[in-house]
């Protein structure tokens, strides 16, 4: 199973239910990377898309305490567990975790790989990804040459989990 993540200097994602900031490259290695494929994400994430509707030419599979909550075009569940036993029904490889935080942290357990655009700034943020950095677990496997967009500087970089021994 797959992360992915655009995080500044300090691990952070987002602030009041926004990205930190848009770049264009990235949203195309997303957009490229996911199509086609299972995304995992919270209720609060979903929202945050344009008009709050699922990603297109995706499965979109929804993690909320909500009781209620329905939107057409996702498969929606209120527990890790009922996610983990839908996600059984998938190739592990074409499944991305897309956030928010708190859906980042309960299933990076159960992640392999982690697709990071690490921007070289720090943001204002009240949202936050595990610094994999300091996770002996992780390990660097791939980056990319450094980006521009205007003035920030960024780059792609592949964390995989290391083979337990």
């Amino acid at each position: 199973m797959n992360i992915i993540v655009a995080a500044d200097k300090n691990w952070g994602i987002g602030y009041q239910n926004k990205l930190l900031v848009s770049i264009p490259s990235d949203m195309k290695f997303f957009r490229e990377t996911t199509t086609g494929k299972v995304v995992v994400m919270g209720r609060k994430t979903l929202e945050s898309f344009p008009n709050g509707l699922p990603l297109a030419m995706r499965t979109n599979i929804v993690l909320t305490r909500k009781p209620d909550y329905q939107v057409k075009g996702a498969l929606i569940f209120r527990s890790v567990e009922d996610v983990l036993e839908e996600l059984k029904k998938y190739d592990s490889e074409d499944i991305y975790v897309i956030g928010g935080e708190e859906i980042y942290r309960e299933f990076l357990p159960y992640c392999d790989v982690a697709h990071v655009t690490k921007i070289d700034h720090e943001y204002l943020a009240d949202a936050f990804f595990p610094n994999l950095d300091q996770e002996k677990d992780w390990v660097i496997t791939a980056d990319s040459e450094e980006q521009t967009y205007f003035d920030l500087e960024y780059t792609f970089l592949r964390y995989e989990r290391r083979a337990k021994n």
